[in-house]
């Protein structure tokens, strides 16, 4: 089953300037939760030639990410996983995208926390990975409320303090988040 969400945005944050519309299909595979973090992701990381899924230009790198951000040489400069992850991806990224910035976005602390656990317990690569817990009761909220067209206006966000502002439909959210290093 595949469907598609639009978001139409606005930002109130001059240093966050976001397209005026994003559409995000969920495929077969993918559920609510995924479609909603892929675009908390993107206000948040928004950036210049920032992209959802995108074509890398590179046969190297067997991945597709879910956010991605690259350089004028078409190299990762920002590489952004959303939700389920494996370890043997993570750790392959560490190499085959030297350069970029590696962030994984989860539902909820409980849920960066796993993660962080099992990264130590494989041993990945240490001080390349960044890990975002969402506060678990906005996220679930947002993804009871997704319909097939959103309006969403982003007021503020960022990472001193994680923190994100924003409205969905009409309905205003404040919602701190973590960030934990690994």
């Amino acid at each position: 089953m595949t469907a598609k969400y639009s978001f139409r945005l606005q930002s109130q944050d001059k240093k966050r300037a976001l397209p005026s519309k994003i559409i995000l299909a969920q495929d077969g595979i993918e559920t609510v939760a995924h479609v909603v973090l892929k675009l908390l992701a993107f206000v948040l990381f928004h950036r210049e030639r920032m992209q959802l899924g995108g074509d890398l230009h590179n046969d190297s790198i067997p991945f597709t990410p879910d956010l991605v951000q690259l350089d004028y040489e078409l190299r990762p400069k920002l590489w952004v996983e959303c939700g389920e992850c494996s370890l043997n991806k993570l750790n392959k990224l560490a190499v085959k995208v030297p350069e970029a910035e590696i962030w994984i976005v989860k539902p909820s602390l409980a849920a960066a926390q796993d993660l962080i656990q099992a990264m130590a317990k494989r041993e990945l690569r240490r001080d390349r990975y960044n890990v975002i817990g969402l506060d678990q009761e906005m996220f679930a909220e947002v993804c009871a409320m997704l319909q097939p067209r959103n309006e969403l206006t982003w007021v503020r966000g960022g990472f001193d303090p994680p923190q994100m502002q924003f409205d969905l439909n009409g309905l205003w959210f404040d919602a701190p988040f973590a960030v934990l290093g690994f």
